[in-house]
C-alpha cells in the first residue's frame, strides 16, 4: 500500500434512496469510506446492505442523493466528463457482461478503441498482454459461449485491466461460479493485489480477504458497521450484528 497520505477515493456522508412500489428503500445512510492508492479493501455484509450499491455509486453506474464522492481528486457529484473518471476506475461484476459476438481479443479491445482510441495493432497487442496475465493466452479466438464461467470472469478483468485503471472494484466477482473455478479468478486478483492496485473487493471468500486485503468493512442496512484488519474483523468483531453475520459464514 502506499504511503501517500491523500485517499484516492473518498466518501463522504453519502446517501442512496430507491424507490419502489412498496416505497422507499435507504439503500446508503450517511455512508463515509477513505481509500489509500494501493489499499485493497474487502466488503461483507449480507445481501441488500448497500455493498453493491456502494460501488456502483463510485463508477457512477448510480448518482447518490447526498453527501460526495472524490475520486482521484475529480469529485462526481456534477463532474462534466462522467467518462474520465470511469476510466480510471475498472469494474467487474458478478456476471460477466461480455460481448456474446465477440471473440475474447474482441471483448477486451473493444473500449479500448472506442474510450481510449488506441490504434488497432496497439490495442490487440495489449489485449494479448491481458490473456496472458489471466492465465488465458490460447483462448484468445474463443467466443464466450466457448469459455467456462472462470474463463469468462478472467476476460471480463482482462477487459477491465485494457483500459489502465487506477482502481479495480470487483462487485462478487466469484458469486457465479462453480467451485472449482473459483481459485483460478481469485489468483488473479491475488496478483493484482500484490501488484499494488487500488482494489474494493465485494465479496464473501474470506481466504482471499485474509490474504489480500489491508482492510475489511462489514456493511449492514445501508450503513458500515464496522471495520478493521481481516484478521481482527473476522476473528474478534467488537459489534453484535458483524459477530452474528460471520457466525452464519465463517
Amino acid at each position: 500500500m502506499s504511503q501517500n497520505s491523500e485517499p484516492i477515493i473518498k466518501i463522504r456522508n453519502i446517501h442512496k434512496r430507491f424507490h419502489t412500489l412498496r416505497g422507499t428503500v435507504h439503500a446508503l445512510n450517511n455512508v463515509t469510506l477513505d481509500v489509500m492508492p494501493g489499499e485493497v479493501v474487502v466488503v461483507v455484509g449480507p445481501s441488500g446492505s448497500g455493498k453493491s450499491t456502494m460501488l456502483r455509486c463510485i463508477n457512477r453506474l448510480e448518482t447518490i442523493d447526498g453527501g460526495s464522492i472524490v475520486v482521484d481528486g475529480i469529485p462526481l457529484t456534477g463532474a462534466r466528463n462522467i467518462n474520465k473518471v470511469r476510466a480510471e476506475v475498472g469494474m467487474v461484476f458478478q456476471s460477466f457482461n461480455l460481448f456474446p459476438d465477440r471473440t475474447a481479443l474482441g471483448n477486451i479491445m473493444l473500449a479500448q478503441r472506442v474510450v481510449r482510441k488506441r490504434r488497432r495493432a496497439e490495442a490487440e497487442a495489449k489485449a494479448h498482454d491481458l490473456l496472458v496475465k489471466v492465465g488465458i493466452p490460447e483462448k484468445a479466438d474463443a467466443y464466450p459461449g466457448q469459455l467456462s464461467g472462470g474463463q469468462q470472469q478472467r476476460v471480463a478483468i482482462a477487459r477491465a485491466l485494457a483500459m489502465d485503471p487506477k482502481i479495480m472494484l470487483f462487485d462478487e466477482p466469484t458469486s457465479a461460479l462453480d467451485p472449482e473455478m473459483i481459485k483460478e479468478v481469485l489468483d488473479v486478483m491475488m496478483a493484482l493485489a500484490k501488484e499494488g492496485m487500488t482494489m474494493i473487493v465485494v465479496s464473501h471468500e474470506m481466504g482471499f480477504a485474509r490474504a489480500a486485503a489491508d482492510r475489511a468493512v462489514f456493511m449492514d442496512m445501508g450503513q458500515i458497521v464496522e471495520e478493521d484488519v481481516p484478521d481482527v474483523l473476522f476473528s474478534n468483531p467488537s459489534h453484535e450484528r458483524t459477530k452474528l453475520f460471520l457466525s452464519k459464514i465463517l
